[in-house]
């Protein structure tokens, strides 16, 4: 059993910031533990101006590819619950594994758990830059 938990630092816009925030606190179309989780993030959050994000960093609409402890590898785009389409691989960041993944860095790993309660490690292997200012659909 996994006895280890990872939670490098993570980095987070301002603008983000507040709409993942209100996201969170709306209460709507997701669980109380999920809005949690999404809030405990944004609370441990660097945030920082919207122009100082690095291009290595996880924010919504970034495609990212990363590694699970069990070998796996994934791409998915992160994104708001309801753009999510999980056949093509776009991750809601109110699910475990996206809001594990804001605000990382290329090369960053970090302790997850699933939603039947396994506790996993996943590594960010790279970022994609996001489309210019992907439009915040709040709704689940």
């Amino acid at each position: 059993m996994k006895t280890y938990t990872l939670r490098p630092q993570i980095v987070v816009g301002r603008q983000e910031h507040h709409q993942l925030q209100v996201l969170a606190m709306a209460g709507t179309g997701h669980s109380a533990e999920a809005a949690d989780d999404l809030l405990y993030e944004m609370e441990r959050a660097q945030v920082v101006p919207d122009a100082a994000i690095k291009h290595d960093v996880v924010r919504m609409g970034s495609r990212v590819q990363y590694r699970t402890d069990t070998g796996e590898c994934h791409e998915v785009t992160l994104v708001y619950p309801g753009q999510a389409d999980i056949l093509a691989r776009r991750i809601s960041v109110l699910t475990p594994v996206g809001t594990a993944l804001i605000g990382l860095r290329t090369g960053q790993s970090i302790t997850w758990t699933t939603r039947n309660g396994t506790r996993n490690v996943l590594t960010v292997l790279a970022v994609f830059r996001p489309d210019p200012d992907p439009e915040p659909d709040l709704a689940a």
